[in-house]
């Protein structure tokens, strides 16, 4: 069984031995970035570039996938939105006065998927596809449209909107829910074997009925227009919305340790797999190796389909945590 394969079929909830480790998300470090002689930020921009590091997941850490989108601003940068591309040991971010503030003004662009920020992402699932063929499940990523609403309108100013003007939260997810599907479309025919979903309503921010109310008929929606298996990603507490998410069609679920793995697989019921679940700023951050292989065993025991971080891995952190992932599930 390949790496693709094994990751491919534990989506599917099919049984894979021994079990299958993934990065939904970004497992790029400073160290991974010396060795691969790829930093941040040119890998942002450059295609070559971000998929010699995006491969390092799989050539050096023995991770089933190769994930190589890295930030969170490639579609809002693409759209028009002032970013700060950040330097090895710090993300990118959008940079605020925010590009729109009325729905109206959303427009995407006919040569989008042309643009630097875009493009890039492309041609680097074109690179890796062409390298390792079908050996190693290529991840691509997409941001649903409520996260997309934080960058381009500003997070205070978006979230008000549940309470002081629902319709036009509205008007701005039925606009933006179009550029995931673009991108993830173009994506796909570039070599992706599955999309990760990163749309963050999270327990941390908002309540469960908001999912419910607002987003999910947009994910919904969005699983009809993509064909491939979907991860939808959110950060923090989310088992008060799982049963909801479980209603998107998504095939999994990539969660954060702020969630119980044992109620989250019970909640799930078999309706999506659970991804991730390995604590990021404590376990993995300070190194702490017998955690990560405690947190290990404690995600397979509970039945979670794919064991890796729960996000974006801090940037400073060693790598060899990462590896220690994989060495904890082989020897479990």
């Amino acid at each position: 069984m390949t790496p693709r394969e094994r990751f491919l079929r534990a989506l599917q909830g099919q049984k894979v031995d021994p079990p299958s480790v993934g990065n939904p998300t970004s497992i790029a470090t400073v160290d991974l970035m010396e060795a691969t002689g790829c930093s941040f930020p040119d890998v942002h921009t450059d295609a070559q570039r971000m998929a010699r590091l995006a491969a390092a997941g799989y050539e050096q850490l023995g991770y089933d996938t190769i994930a190589p989108y890295f930030s969170v601003v490639q579609e809002a940068a693409a759209l028009g939105a002032r970013i700060d591309w950040g330097d090895r040991e710090h993300m990118p971010a959008v940079l605020a006065p925010y590009l729109f503030a009325e729905p109206e003004q959303i427009v995407i662009p006919e040569d989008f998927l042309d643009r630097v920020p875009t493009r890039t992402v492309i041609e680097a699932l074109r690179i890796l596809r062409a390298r390792y063929g079908d050996e190693v499940a290529l991840v691509g990523k997409v941001f649903g449209p409520w996260t997309l609403a934080y960058h381009l309108f500003g997070v205070e100013n978006f979230l008000i909107l549940v309470l002081d003007d629902p319709d036009k939260l509205r008007r701005i997810l039925e606009r933006l829910k179009h550029v995931a599907v673009v991108f993830g479309q173009a994506q796909i025919a570039a070599g992706a074997d599955c999309l990760t979903l990163a749309d963050h309503l999270t327990g941390d921010m908002c309540r469960a009925t908001v999912y419910r109310d607002f987003l999910l008929p947009v994910h919904q929606w969005l699983h009809s227009q993509l064909a491939c298996p979907i991860i939808l990603h959110i950060c923090g507490r989310t088992l008060d919305r799982l049963d909801y998410i479980c209603q998107s069609g998504f095939e999994a679920f990539h969660f954060d340790s702020k969630n119980d793995a044992r109620q989250a697989v019970e909640i799930a019921a078999g309706r999506l797999r659970l991804v991730g679940n390995v604590n990021n700023p404590d376990t993995l951050y300070l190194g702490k190796e017998q955690q990560i292989d405690h947190e290990v065993r404690y995600a397979l025991s509970a039945g979670v389909a794919v064991v890796g971080p729960e996000c974006a891995v801090p940037l400073n952190m060693h790598s060899r945590y990462l590896r220690r992932i994989v060495e904890a599930v082989r020897q479990a």
